[in-house]
């Protein structure tokens, strides 16, 4: 096989099989391949358009070089593919903490900021939270508390010999919505927001071929969030197969909000709103956590059988006690305390 062969197929429109794609992806995660045909790859595959197929050939090479982490029990991962160019406040990250706080089984992936001021690593790290830990350390945390951060560039380090490239090129390529479909640690239940509308049935499509469920979901204004300006598109995925639904906040009593209510900073800042959100303080910001929260965890409970309004009403109204009650604050705070103790433990 050689690159020649694969730009080719990719030139006339052909679909690559997995194991071209697993060629390819080998040679970029070892450093062999040089950054010219790293782009014209890229490039070549986003003007074809990225198959289901292809997809998890990607992220299988990934998970085959990524540190190893063992996480066997049901867990839920809520992530965004970035991108939207709203530059809100860490919902995600934020309803990730409020749905271990509601009882569910959290294992987060993410990264540093990429488009935004704040990625999800950025604002734990501002929370207090230890982002630099091994697989087994994140697993201890899960063990113990049942939420854990896998930081992408620990656990993806090959990934690196793609950044160049990638910066190069400054547009993005299928390697933008790998980091939602990579959690090293393979948790069954998903909650992913996508950006561009043209990518939600091929994110969910990877999702049900990797035997995962969950929810795949855009905002109609563009967010990568359930959004509380409007409807969202949601793809549920479960083992009945792909069913797509409308999602609207006003069906269950959630007040509509634009987004510019949802603006956020640095780290420092949206952490900010974090605490005062845990702290009990009400509006826009803890109405979109607790929402998204809730996408979360209905994912995790998995009671797909029901109306995706009564999943998502049951949801809510845990992820609402689990900020009322303190139990959201609380779980930051043996998180932090945790992951701290496990790394000066070293």
């Amino acid at each position: 096989m050689s690159w020649e062969e694969i730009l080719t197929a990719l030139a006339n429109h052909q679909d690559l099989s997995s194991t071209e794609v697993t060629w390819a992806m080998n040679r970029i995660l070892t450093g062999e391949a040089d950054i010219s045909h790293i782009k014209k790859f890229l490039l070549a595959l986003k003007d074809k358009g990225e198959t289901a197929t292809e997809v998890i050939a990607l992220v299988e090479q990934m998970y085959e070089k990524s540190l190893p982490i063992n996480i066997s029990e049901r867990a839920v991962d809520t992530v965004g593919t970035g991108g939207d160019g709203a530059n809100t406040i860490n919902i995600s990250t934020t309803a990730a903490i409020i749905t271990n706080a509601a009882g569910a089984r959290v294992v987060k992936h993410g990264n540093r900021a990429a488009s935004s001021k704040s990625g999800s690593a950025d604002l734990l790290e501002a929370l207090g939270v230890r982002i630099d830990l091994s697989g087994e350390e994140v697993a201890k945390t899960v063990a113990k508390i049942g939420i854990g951060f896998c930081f992408a560039p620990i656990f993806h380090s090959s990934m690196k010999h793609a950044a160049l490239a990638r910066k190069e090129m400054g547009v993005p390529t299928v390697f933008n919505i790998l980091g939602p479909l990579s959690n090293p640690a393979k948790p069954k239940a998903a909650a992913i927001g996508v950006a561009k509308a043209e990518l939600l049935p091929l994110i969910s499509q990877v999702v049900a071929q990797q035997g995962k469920e969950g929810f795949i979901f855009r905002g109609d204004d563009g967010l990568d969030e359930i959004s509380l300006s409007g409807a969202s598109t949601v793809y549920q995925v479960s083992s009945d197969g792909v069913k797509i639904e409308r999602f609207d906040p006003a069906d269950i009593g959630i007040s509509r909000s634009v987004i510019t209510e949802l603006s956020g900073g640095d780290a420092q800042f949206n952490a900010a709103i974090t605490n005062e959100i845990f702290a009990g303080k009400s509006g826009a910001p803890r109405d979109a956590v607790a929402l998204n929260a809730a996408f979360a965890i209905a994912a995790f409970k998995g009671d797909f059988h029901l109306p995706l309004q009564t999943q998502i009403a049951n949801a809510y109204v845990m992820a609402n006690q689990a900020i009322d009650s303190g139990a959201a604050a609380s779980v930051l705070k043996s998180w932090v305390e945790l992951s701290n103790e496990i790394a000066s433990s070293r």
